[in-house]
């Protein structure tokens, strides 16, 4: 890990773009240190490389795998101690402020504005002694069924993130995504119930996939929800697979699917409105996408496999700004959504 240390060290200091990623359940890291600074915008979806998308749809830009060092590592296995992190005292003004959005969210839905209404909100965690390659490393150990990624570029930012949901993973013209929706705190109970708020958001994001999915694709597949476990949260998740249609396109398939129910809501237009006027701050990659775009490094064939940026940080200077978000249904309670978007808080405060 030495070389990755002296690379990732190189590029920051002659501000070039680099990613670091690892995919669920791999001990492999991939790296792509990008040659020169410019911002290349992804513009048909036939390019190369690692894809970086904002969740607005207005900013989608790639690192090439043409323009890039590329350096493959298994990663060591650190030992690394993890303190159980309290959720701290909630700064009143923003727990009060994110319940009033909430509030505000389940009018909408009262009024029948939209179903569902995804709402977030940052917070900022003041750093001291922050190296951005240990923290990845924490990120990896901590949360390895997940896809862990670093992501440098001058003119775009710094963000690292844990991230449980896949957006699309297309080979050819197979491909699989899913529905993820749903929290719960982990407990020492090994059983895991689910309320009908939980099931019934979970059940929008699965009809709205399968449901767009099928002006595009033949033979969808969707399976039975069944409870995973992303670090300390519970979610539920479906299974959906199937094969694209002759003529239908890369690009065709993720603006279908992209932002999805459990980032957005249901309808998208109505609700991304409601989100886009109301939330108070620009969420720029959060809840975006990334991963890799028509690549053949971590497989034979060349494929795509694009995760939503989800359990994420940006890093601006000595602060690290983290942002959650919360399923807003017409059962939703403000008091609780707080609560929910604290635990999720909890996930990228471990590593820090």
């Amino acid at each position: 890990m030495k070389i990755i240390e002296a690379k990732v060290q190189n590029q920051l200091a002659q501000k070039l773009p680099f990613v670091l990623y690892c995919k669920p359940n791999s001990e492999e890291i991939i790296g792509l240190f990008q040659q020169n600074d410019t911002a290349y915008k992804v513009e048909d979806y036939t390019e190369k490389g690692f894809v970086f998308a904002s969740f607005d749809g207005n900013q989608t830009y790639i690192i090439p795998e043409n323009q890039s060092e590329i350096m493959r590592f298994v990663w060591d296995k650190k030992e690394f101690s993890f303190p159980e992190k309290e959720v701290p005292v909630a700064d009143e003004s923003e727990k009060k402020e994110f319940e009033n959005l909430v509030a505000k969210g389940i009018q909408g839905i009262k009024n029948q504005e939209f179903k569902k209404v995804v709402l977030s909100r940052k917070e900022t965690v003041d750093l001291v002694d922050f190296d951005l390659e240990t923290t990845f490393e924490k990120l990896v150990q901590l949360y390895p069924t997940t896809f862990v990624y670093c992501f440098f570029h001058p003119k775009l930012g710094t963000w690292l993130g844990a991230t449980p949901e896949q957006l699309l993973k297309a080979n050819d013209s197979v491909f699989e995504t899913i529905a993820l929706a749903g929290t719960q705190k982990a407990n020492d109970s090994s059983a895991v119930i689910w309320k009908q708020k939980e099931k019934e958001e979970q059940q929008f994001v699965t009809d709205y996939i399968v449901n767009k999915l099928k002006n595009v694709a033949s033979d969808v597949l969707v399976s039975e929800p069944y409870s995973i476990q992303a670090g300390s949260i519970w979610h539920i998740k479906t299974d959906i697979s199937g094969v694209f249609n002759l003529g239908s396109s890369l690009q065709q398939v993720v603006s279908l699917l992209h932002p999805t129910p459990a980032v957005c809501g249901l309808p998208k237009e109505e609700s991304k409105a409601f989100i886009l006027e109301n939330e108070k701050y620009d969420r720029t990659f959060y809840t975006g996408f990334l991963g890799e775009l028509n690549s053949s490094l971590t497989n034979e064939t060349q494929s795509s496999d694009l995760f939503v940026n989800l359990r994420c940080m940006q890093i601006v200077e000595n602060e690290a700004l983290l942002y959650m978000g919360c399923g807003i249904t017409k059962d939703s309670i403000p008091e609780k959504e707080w609560e929910e978007s604290s635990n999720k808080s909890v996930t990228m405060k471990k590593v820090l």
